[in-house]
């Protein structure tokens, strides 16, 4: 079992790929891959298209598709984490910027 911190990082990297070649999610994990990122990554799959939205009305003329494929799965995770209510909203937040600096 991998730390939620290497779960969020396994999810964002699979994330980006599945984004950027339209890849299906399924067929990007490889070997054993952590509960916590299928079921964090297959949740943000699932409501990208919702998470985007929201990306894209809290920026100014800047919408979630012009944002790059790592920076918007990084907001993706963090939203999609704050939705589940399941992790403190200042640790989604301080992943959310840890992962971007990364």
């Amino acid at each position: 079992m991998i730390s939620r911190r290497e779960a969020r990082r396994a999810a964002v990297f699979v994330l980006y790929q599945w984004d950027v070649t339209g890849t299906p999610l399924g067929s990007l994990y490889e070997g054993d891959v952590d509960d916590y990122t299928r079921a964090l990554s297959e949740a943000v799959a699932e409501h990208a298209g919702t998470l985007d939205a929201r990306i894209t009305a809290a920026s100014d003329e800047w919408p979630a598709d012009r944002l790059g494929a790592v920076e918007r799965n990084v907001l993706r995770v963090a939203l999609e984490e704050l939705d589940a209510d399941e992790v403190p909203p200042d640790v989604v937040l301080d992943e959310a910027v840890t992962l971007a600096k990364r």
